[in-house]
């Protein structure tokens, strides 16, 4: 039997503009053939604080970003990258913003936690320990 998360209140989020604009597009497209996991971005992004044309905040959680989280029930943390379908690679740990762990979280300052259900129905609590700007590629040897 699973335990469903202990519920409450979802934690404000904080998306930047384009990031709003880009997932919304994204969540409409992914209706039909991932109809829960769009159902759950659509939710996020209706709660969401949207900040004006240009401005971000450092500490919350945005696309293209590195961020460190603990998984509040093992203790286990780990750092990935949030990143749209397309440029999703496990292996370099560069999660799609179209799972159920990088919709939740999307827009989640440092600090707060939140709850969520894994594809198998496994819930799930995590909390953001540090946001980081993308880091630079590499560049290439000459």
């Amino acid at each position: 039997m699973m335990k469903k998360p202990t519920g409450g209140a979802k934690p404000r989020i904080i998306l930047t503009a384009s990031d709003h604009q880009k997932l919304t597009v994204l969540a409409n497209a992914a209706s039909s053939t991932m109809p829960d996991i769009a159902a759950e971005l659509a939710e996020e992004l209706d709660r969401a604080h949207v900040l004006s044309k240009g401005r971000h905040s450092v500490d919350t959680v945005f696309m293209g970003c590195e961020v460190d989280f603990r998984d509040d029930m093992t203790g286990r943390v780990q750092t990935v990258t949030l990143v749209y379908p397309n440029e999703a690679d496990i292996s370099k740990g560069r999660i799609s913003v179209l799972t159920p762990i990088g919709t939740a979280l999307i827009g989640l300052p440092v600090g707060k936690s939140i709850d969520w259900t894994t594809r198998t129905g496994e819930s799930k609590r995590l909390t953001v320990l540090q946001v980081r700007e993308p880091a630079a590629a590499e560049p290439k040897p000459a």
